[in-house]
């Protein structure tokens, strides 16, 4: 059984940061985050080990710590178009699972 905590999300006025946590459970691996705006398809962010989105490049920054078995993004210069909820990707015994997401509001 994979379990996924995400974390962090909120409302912020723009050019405002936020930090999103996804913490995995056992041997799982988180892949990244990815986003899903009000009436758009899900797309990607961010990847690990560091690939970016074009729309997120230079704002956005992706990392881990092994020991927590947890993923972060450090979300910079936020616009009201990142609004949308994330979520995290994790892939355990070669399937892919998705954290409940979090809901991100950019807005002044």
């Amino acid at each position: 059984q994979v379990q996924l905590v995400e974390s962090g999300g909120g409302l912020v006025q723009p050019g405002g940061s936020l930090r999103l946590s996804c913490a995995a459970s056992g041997a799982s691996t988180v892949l990244g985050w990815y986003r899903q705006a009000p009436g758009k398809g899900r797309e990607w962010v961010a990847l690990i080990p560091g690939s970016y989105a074009d729309f997120v490049k230079d704002r956005f920054i992706i990392s881990r710590d092994n020991a927590k078995n947890t993923v972060y993004l450090q979300m910079n210069s936020l616009k009201p178009e990142d609004t949308a909820v994330y979520y995290c990707r994790v892939r355990f015994d070669g399937a892919d699972y998705w954290g409940q997401g979090t809901q991100v509001t950019v807005s002044s």
